[in-house]
């Protein structure tokens, strides 16, 4: 494919290409079209497919829930825990996703007149998923039914304590499966092995699944007349505001119902019915409708902090509240706890980033001792957008137990070289999807860990790095990079991971003025040849390649600037400004 521009080889060393077939106007089957369908097409969307994508709704997307193995089975279930009042449970995960999937199925089963409760483990203390020291507790406490979302897949021990205590368990995961399956009355998760037509939604996070589960519920007590004699039924669409924000801040890929889920979800948080977002929303000091963006980096850390730093149930209770006062207490504490993650993670990340600046290895695992466990995930994040490669960051204990955050870049399974790591013997306990993993260690095993890992994913990180280029969807003069194009380009949203945020490269421009914001920013005033003056910002590269060359830049010397254009919500008129991915020099 030829470079955009003639850029073969731009500040951070790679060429700019169009991106699809759709932008390549020498191609046989090239026709103009409308921006939107350009930007549709560019992200593998069928011609024929068009009119579902530019408007996605859960109608036009939404599977049949029986599809699913042991979906209908664990509906029947709860449908008869709801009949009988029983005292049932929602096991979740401490992260956005288990918080917002055990927030979904309380307040469905709330509506339908059952007080379940949550129960999220304390990461520190507990660890990852169901123990089962905390199912038989719960047994004995008086469940007769746990429902335990974004967990559990991997529970072997633990079920089989919970089944020897006598408690019924319903697993709601998304998690990666081994090819046996927990003993348990129900496994409902798409990426079972022995999934068939199921599989096709593996990407869906836990909180979808959960809905699904919702809906094949709502169904059964529909077919047993349950809502025959006035009871209301629930509607189950006010809860998508909590499935977009679960589903965007675990990263899961926009694609299909997923992208229906959040376009749908955010008209419902915009409503802002949830009295717990809605605090949330005040404590993240948004001013107007949430964005998809705002899910994944003003939202989503607020509820991550309580799980990573603070208390674990934080989240679902802020999730669940009917009482204002309670929210915006909830909202501020997870706020304050926010401030003190990034704090931590600050220094975590310097260290990380000393490690793993000697390494080559496919996959960068960096392990210490003193590391806050609460963080690493994020560490882990950071290092793969750094090193463009896959990251495992463990933070090992004084008993030398390690337990580990992975992070992992697209067309590399994570999630399955984990979980071969585990049957290898070489991980106490480990698991998770295609992109993000977690695992426990013995510290003496982290070497042969990598080793294990170079040979299982050296191939598809070589591959993944074969051919990277800077891909862009328009190339405008700097005077088009307007409010206008920003709502152009939003329609063709909601953007997130596999359906990537539209990048645009404008110029050519000069540097009228750049310095250095915040914790490493790069803030620049461009002057275009048209005589349009252009705001950017280059997020933590301060100290890279393309930060140092804004700030070095000569009056003189032109650029080309690529990334993506933003609403300027500060002054007083509407204006765009361009969030840098790179530049290159115009001559």
């Amino acid at each position: 494919m030829s470079a955009i521009l003639n850029i073969r080889q731009s500040i951070l060393g790679q060429p700019w290409q169009w991106r699809g077939l759709a932008n390549d106007a020498g191609g046989a089957d090239y026709t103009p079209d409308d921006l939107v369908t350009q930007l549709l097409l560019a992200r593998g969307c069928a011609r024929e497919d068009l009119d579902r994508h530019r408007a996605p709704s859960i109608r036009a997307f939404m599977p049949d829930p029986s599809i699913f193995r042991d979906m209908d089975r664990a509906a029947e279930r709860i449908a008869d825990a709801v009949a009988a009042n029983e005292n049932v449970v929602i096991f979740g995960d401490y992260d956005v996703d288990g918080a917002t999937s055990a927030a979904l199925l309380i307040r469905l089963l709330r509506d339908l007149g059952l007080a379940a409760r949550a129960y999220i483990p304390d990461r520190l203390m507990e660890g990852y998923g169901p123990s089962g020291e905390a199912l038989v507790r719960l047994k004995r406490e008086g469940a007769d039914l746990i429902v335990t979302v974004d967990c559990g897949a991997q529970a072997f021990e633990a079920l089989e304590m919970a089944r020897d205590a006598g408690v019924d368990v319903i697993v709601v995961d998304h998690h990666k499966c081994a090819a046996a399956l927990p003993v348990a009355h129900a496994v409902v998760n798409p990426n079972r092995l022995d999934e068939a037509e199921g599989a096709e939604h593996g990407h869906l996070a836990a909180v979808g699944v959960a809905f699904l589960l919702g809906a094949a519920l709502l169904r059964v007590l529909r077919a047993r007349g349950w809502f025959a004699g006035g009871r209301a039924e629930p509607r189950l669409l006010d809860l998508l505001d909590l499935v977009a924000l679960g589903t965007v801040a675990d990263v899961a890929s926009l694609r299909g119902l997923n992208r229906a889920f959040v376009a749908q979800g955010l008209k419902v948080m915009a409503a802002r019915r949830n009295i717990g977002i809605n605090a949330l929303i005040g404590a993240s000091r948004l001013t107007r409708a949430p964005s998809c963006s705002d899910l994944g980096f003003a939202l989503g850390p607020r509820i991550n902090a309580g799980g990573r730093v603070g208390r674990a149930d934080l989240g679902v209770r802020l999730l669940t509240t009917d009482d204002p006062d309670e929210a915006r207490r909830i909202a501020a504490e997870l706020d304050q706890l926010n401030q003190e993650r990034r704090t931590i993670e600050g220094e975590v990340q310097a260290t990380a980033e000393t490690l793993a600046g000697g390494t080559a290895h496919a996959v960068a695992v960096v392990a210490a001792p003193g590391w806050h466990a609460g963080v690493i995930g994020i560490v882990a994040g950071r290092l793969k957008e750094k090193l463009g490669r896959p990251a495992i960051v463990i933070a090992i204990d004084e008993q030398g137990i390690g337990k580990g955050s992975g992070r992992s870049v697209w067309g590399v399974d994570l999630g399955a070289a984990i979980l071969a790591a585990k049957e290898a013997g070489l991980l106490i306990a480990g698991g998770g999807h295609a992109m993000a993993a977690g695992l426990t260690i013995a510290a003496d095993q982290v070497d042969a860990l990598t080793a294990f890992l170079d040979a299982r994913l050296g191939e598809a990180v070589a591959r993944a790095g074969i051919g990277r280029a800077l891909l862009v969807d328009a190339v405008l003069a700097p005077r088009a990079v307007n409010p206008v194009l920003v709502d152009a380009l939003e329609q063709g949203g909601p953007y997130g991971m596999g359906w990537p945020a539209p990048r645009v490269a404008a110029g050519p421009v000069r540097v009228v003025k750049a310095d250095v914001v915040g914790t490493g920013h790069v803030r620049a005033i461009l002057s275009g040849d048209d005589g349009a003056t252009l705001k950017a910002v280059a997020f933590r590269s301060a100290d890279t390649l393309l930060g140092q060359a804004l700030l070095a830049a000569p009056p003189h010397r032109r650029l080309w600037v690529a990334g993506r254009a933003r609403r300027d919500d500060w002054g007083a008129r509407p204006a765009a400004e361009l969030h840098l991915d790179d530049a290159a020099w115009a001559e």
